[in-house]
């Protein structure tokens, strides 16, 4: 089992810190699935954690100029690893005009992830600065709890409104309430609402959009007889959303969610290289 990579072009190093400092902000820990073509951070939280899950996606080809590794297996050629990514991106954030970072599978007293950043010099010799950040290797009889979740058969699915507006409106909403709800409907309508006995608040959002894809393979084919007008709603731990917004630093191209009513809101922010899918539960 080895793994080593290299980036040398600064745009994709400060890229690839980017999308690290997004996911240590929405995990404490995760696990790191390695394949010759992609990167995945993974979390399956369990419903008694308030059941968050988030799916990561990166290919490897738009960050390293340099990527080999070998799986546990011929027939397995994968890696998973257990790690806290808050170690990796505090790691990156010494790399922001590196010349280069080299990250490497080792294991000298145990299984380590070596960052070693080669720093401008003005000297001839270079300075290298190396983090080692402890990782557990995940056994292959428990790679099955980390597949990708499958999209839910959802009642809606609706384009995000700008994340920084959306963002600033959660942000005044968890002053007053811990849950929030959100519903949208297929005319490109979605609202915000809080409830206390003191406070009702609702934010309207019109003209949004909503995507295409669901007609493809029929999974909406019961959206598409129901009434366009007609809401479906999610009641959500809002400190979960307001994370997942704070924390967003990959600019997205594309943002949209998938609402299955009283059941789960289903997150997806799309860049060109990179895809983040983001599961919160409803409350019951």
């Amino acid at each position: 089992m080895r793994f080593r990579a290299k980036i040398v072009d600064l745009a994709c190093l400060n890229h690839f810190g980017r999308v690290i400092n997004t996911v240590a902000k929405l995990a404490k820990t995760c696990t790191l699935r390695l394949t010759v073509g992609k990167l995945y951070f993974i979390l399956s939280d369990k419903v008694a954690n308030g059941g968050v899950s988030m799916w990561c996606e990166l290919c490897q080809g738009n960050f390293f100029d340099e990527f080999q590794m070998e799986g546990v297996a011929a027939e397995h050629n994968e890696i998973y690893l257990e790690l806290v990514p808050e170690n990796l991106s505090r790691a990156l954030k010494t790399a922001q005009n590196a010349k280069a970072v080299k990250i490497k599978l080792t294991n000298k007293h145990c299984p380590c992830l070596r960052v070693a950043v080669e720093l401008p010099s003005l000297s001839s010799s270079s300075r290298i600065v190396t983090h080692d950040i402890p990782v557990g290797v995940i056994p292959k009889r428990l790679w099955n709890d980390f597949r990708e979740p499958s999209v839910p058969d959802f009642d809606v699915s609706i384009y995000l409104p700008v994340l920084k507006t959306m963002k600033s409106v959660v942000e005044r909403m968890k002053n007053l309430s811990n849950s929030i709800v959100i519903e949208a409907n297929l005319s490109g309508e979605m609202n915000l609402k809080i409830e206390t006995d003191l406070v009702s608040v609702t934010t309207h959002f019109k003209d949004l959009g909503n995507p295409p894809w669901a007609s493809e393979d029929g999974c909406q084919s019961s959206a598409q007889d129901t009434n366009l007008e007609s809401m479906a709603e999610a009641c959500i731990d809002i400190r979960k959303l307001q994370q997942l917004l704070a924390g967003q630093q990959v600019n997205p191209t594309k943002a949209l969610c998938n609402i299955v009513s009283k059941r789960i809101v289903h997150f997806i922010l799309l860049h060109e290289d990179v895809s983040l899918q983001y599961f919160i539960p409803a409350l019951a």
